[in-house]
């Protein structure tokens, strides 16, 4: 219930005030969260460390903050949902690649989108709906109920179709059979039945989902990422389609188009290290 509260508030905040002073609220709020909370500070800096173990200390306490600062801003352009609108697609993003989706689709198999919890992909999700493509999100639910219909609700103003987690995978199948795009969170498991791989320079768990999908359909996998820029705008970026050598054994081609997303994500990750949202510990060892 109080989680319920503190996001009506920040979506009464970020509503009520222009937008240069709902970042600038939400940047004093993150920075007092990156301040007072020494877990989740630690978490940042340690994944972050892991990530570029030559940096000096300054320059992951200099990401980390970003980090905190970053996020803060993502909740408050997910509050202001009601506001994005055609306007705002013309005035503060840029869209790099959109034929690569379109090229994609007419292959009739549905598309596979893997992003990562880096810039602002709930953002990414509400423009590919508002740009009247069918695109269904997978999502972790909310324990409180409350806080699972706000999100939705918000997601679904944008025309972005919500599939829990729990029932993803006839969920996804029937949507690649309609030829919709189903957008995937790649760079963290919530199935407890991901793989392990060498992952930024670690060994971590990714989820099976996108690459068991694309063996199941031969949808293409498509990475896709919305970044923020230094000025608040936006930038979202379609890669070219994964394209992977595969041997006929299911486990080892598994392992193969996990890799290679992996290492897309990975590229974003070490380009943007101030908008990767990773507050707990990442790695296996």
């Amino acid at each position: 219930m109080f989680q319920y509260i503190l996001y009506r508030l920040g979506l009464f905040i970020a509503l009520s005030l222009p937008l240069k002073y709902a970042y600038g609220f939400s940047k004093f709020v993150s920075t007092l969260q990156f301040l007072c909370s020494e877990k989740d500070r630690n978490c940042v800096r340690n994944n972050l460390r892991a990530v570029f173990p030559d940096e000096s200390d300054d320059k992951i306490d200099f990401y980390a903050k970003q980090v905190f600062i970053n996020f803060g801003k993502y909740l408050v352009d997910f509050f202001r949902y009601s506001k994005i609108d055609r306007k705002f697609l013309k005035e503060k993003l840029k869209i790099e690649g959109l034929d690569y989706l379109d090229d994609c689709l007419k292959q009739n198999k549905g598309v596979i989108i893997i992003s990562a919890h880096l810039g602002n992909w709930e953002l990414g999700g509400a423009v590919v709906g508002m740009l009247d493509y069918n695109i269904v999100g997978v999502v972790l639910p909310h324990k409180d109920w409350r806080v699972n219909a706000f999100f939705n609700t918000q997601r679904e103003s944008k025309h972005l179709e919500v599939c829990p987690l729990g029932r993803a995978a006839h969920c996804c199948l029937d949507s690649l059979k309609q030829n919709k795009i189903i957008a995937l969170v790649a760079d963290r498991d919530f199935t407890n039945h991901g793989i392990a791989i060498d992952f930024l320079n670690k060994r971590s768990i990714l989820p099976k989902g996108p690459a068991a999908f694309h063996l199941k359909t031969l949808a293409p996998i498509v990475p896709c990422f919305c970044v923020r820029c230094e000025d608040d705008t936006f930038k979202l970026i379609v890669e070219p389609p994964l394209k992977c050598e595969l041997t006929g054994d299911k486990e080892k081609d598994i392992e193969v188009i996990t890799k290679s997303y992996a290492a897309v994500v990975e590229k974003y990750i070490k380009a943007y290290p101030g908008q990767w949202y990773m507050f707990r510990k990442y790695w296996i060892d």
